[in-house]
């Protein structure tokens, strides 16, 4: 059953792509759970997720998750569809803060090493989006971006459903 939070507003999506590093994810997830966020994760995971290993973690937060897994990202699409989607590039030329996000909306964000696939930012290079950033540096942490994306969806959406 849905928790009042989520039935005051539809759930903001974060996508992790082939997430490699255990400590991101568990930060990422913790952001998803403070902020009623679903969380989508795509195989290969760089960790394991079972309820042995979440609970040896001590994520005490896990169980506020809303959280899916997918076996690939070609799985991920067949389920979702062509929804509103937001892919997250250093090599993105829209920033974050040009877009309007909407409810339900997906933002995907790329493995640690190599981000996303280049064939899923041609394909929908209009929707890729970067923070921006001095020219020397190479990226953010990915827990760090989740939390500027995330919080900037939810700030267009007036935070809803947040107290």
């Amino acid at each position: 059953m849905p928790s009042a939070r989520q039935t005051e507003r539809k759930m903001l999506n974060i996508v992790l792509v082939e997430p490699e590093i255990p400590q991101n994810t568990g930060n990422i997830a913790r952001t998803c759970a403070v902020t009623g966020s679903r969380l989508h994760l795509i195989r290969p995971l760089g960790f394991d997720i079972s309820d042995k290993a979440v609970k040896r973690a001590g994520l005490d937060y896990w169980h506020l998750l809303d959280i899916r897994v997918y076996d690939s990202l070609d799985v991920f699409f067949q389920l979702v569809g062509d929804a509103e989607i937001w892919l997250t590039s250093t090599k993105a030329e829209n920033r974050y803060t040009d877009v309007r996000f909407n409810d339900e909306c997906y933002i995907l964000f790329g493995k640690e090493t190599a981000g996303l696939p280049q064939w899923l930012r041609e394909k929908y290079k209009d929707r890729c989006l970067r923070i921006p950033m001095i020219s020397d540096a190479r990226s953010m942490n990915l827990g760090n971006s989740v939390a500027v994306m995330c919080y900037e969806a939810l700030r267009q959406l007036d935070f809803a459903g947040l107290k």
